[in-house]
């Protein structure tokens, strides 16, 4: 069973497969043809195919969970995925062959998520890594946990950090340092681990974010995914959008958007980001009890002043 990082990838490669099959439906060779016979033109056997085909190139699409996928739709937003019918079988399957399965582990099929350059490093895994780091001039790895549920997890990473060039992130659970597992320990009791650990060579075992997941957006025309966000809490989701098709839920709070943290950030900077990322916006959220719950008692000037917001390097 295939996976899809978006409602919108999912139609889109149902609408590639559909293509394909009618493709193959007409270059087949009859049962009655003779071995010499003269081909019909692509143009004769295209002409056809709508008859055998209720709907055009595009069967069933429109009615599938409300999404509209016509051909018109497609040839206003996506363009590109529109078959060539000119340049006859060949175009077809140069598209059927754009069909990706990203490097993500869950072998998403992602026609139009993998045009985004960042879409691969906005994944979430909720897998196991190790992780090594060093202190820096001031012995510090640049991390601040937070106890929850008898489990560590990161509460901050601070900018040009060992942390931040090892890929620690806001919401990673610290299972492990140097071979010693801290579930059930406090958060006073890892932050002074890390202060009496040696310089170099701290290993860590990390599992990536479990309270978190990704949703992958589409804009609309007019450049919108349909989300409404106040401190970074979404706060209302706009009918029939992408945002609604894929599942977004209010009382969540944005952490990542398409890879790049985004917590303690003005409402309108992280406004900006949207608005600059392109087509395709993979958002990171987590819900808003347990973003709360993670973020007492951390200052706000704290978060703004030391939390890595850099771009991720693609």
């Amino acid at each position: 069973m295939s996976l899809y990082p978006s409602l919108e990838d999912m139609k889109v490669d149902h609408m590639i497969q559909a293509q394909t099959e009618v493709f193959g439906a007409m270059s087949a060779p009859s049962a009655n043809t003779r071995p010499n016979a003269p081909t019909r033109p692509a143009s004769e056997n295209l002409s056809a195919a709508p008859a055998q085909t209720p709907g055009g190139f595009y069967p069933g699409l429109a009615a599938y969970m409300g999404l509209e996928l016509s051909e018109d739709v497609i040839r206003a937003n996506m363009p590109e995925y529109l078959p060539s019918y000119q340049q006859g079988n060949s175009a077809l399957v140069q598209r059927q062959n754009h069909r990706v399965a990203s490097s993500t582990p869950s072998n998403f099929i992602a026609p139009i998520s993998s045009e985004s350059p960042a879409f691969s490093k906005s994944q979430l895994t909720h897998g196991i890594r190790q992780v090594i780091l060093c202190k820096d001039g001031d012995g510090k790895v640049g991390l601040r946990v937070k106890a929850v549920d008898k489990g560590i997890f990161v509460a901050l990473v601070a900018k040009g950090s060992p942390a931040a060039m090892g890929g620690m992130k806001f919401g990673d659970q610290i299972l492990q340092i140097n071979n010693e597992t801290v579930a059930g320990y406090s958060a006073e009791k890892v932050h002074a681990i890390f202060k009496k650990i040696g310089v170099n060579n701290i290993v860590l075992a990390v599992r990536d974010r479990p309270f978190e997941r990704t949703l992958t957006l589409h804009k609309d025309s007019t450049g919108h995914v349909g989300f409404q966000f106040k401190e970074g809490k979404i706060t209302a989701i706009v009918v029939d959008s992408s945002a609604a098709r894929n599942g977004l839920l209010i009382e969540h709070n944005l952490l990542e958007i398409n890879g790049q943290n985004v917590v303690g950030l003005k409402d309108r900077d992280v406004s900006n980001i949207i608005d600059e990322a392109g087509q395709v916006v993979t958002i990171t959220v987590i819900p808003n009890f347990l973003y709360r719950h993670i973020m007492k008692n951390m200052s706000n000037s704290l978060v703004k002043k030391m939390m890595d917001h850099s771009v991720i390097d693609l």
